[in-house]
Formats: C-alpha cells, sequence, structure tokens
C-alpha cells in the first residue's frame, strides 16, 4: 500500500493492486474516502463535511505528483 502523504491527520494512499481511474484512498481517524484524481470527484466518503472539504484542498495541491506515482506504479 504505497503511501502518498500524511498531512494534518490525512492518511492518502492507493492500494497496490489498483485499477482505473487514477485514484487514492484517505484515512483520518475512523473515517475515509476515496477520490479520484483527475477530477477530484468523491467515490466514497464517510469522513465529516470539513474534514472531506480539507482532504479535497490537499489532493488538488499534490494532484500532478499524485498522478506521476500512479502511474510510475502501474507503468502507464
Amino acid at each position: 500500500m504505497p503511501t502518498l502523504l500524511n498531512k494534518n491527520g490525512f492518511k492518502i494512499f492507493f492500494y497496490a493492486n489498483e485499477h482505473p481511474p487514477a485514484h487514492v484512498h484517505v484515512i483520518k481517524g475512523n473515517g475515509w474516502a476515496k477520490i479520484e484524481l483527475v477530477n477530484l470527484s468523491v467515490v466514497y466518503s464517510s469522513l465529516k463535511q470539513q474534514e472531506l472539504k480539507s482532504c479535497l484542498e490537499v489532493i488538488s495541491e499534490h494532484e500532478k505528483e499524485f498522478l506521476e506515482a500512479w502511474y510510475e506504479w502501474f507503468g502507464r
């Protein structure tokens, strides 16, 4: 499970055997989310609304490097 970033209590990662489209998983406390990287679409979230907003801001700031890591890992 490659971890991309730990920031503000969020652990942002993807699984080693993922599938397209490029996305990340986020854990904070007991909440989690799945976010598509290209359009920052929320696939699922049990995070509190403010946590989700903060999470999306962090992912937006690092979107390019997360996509690069995704494509490097999966060889695309």
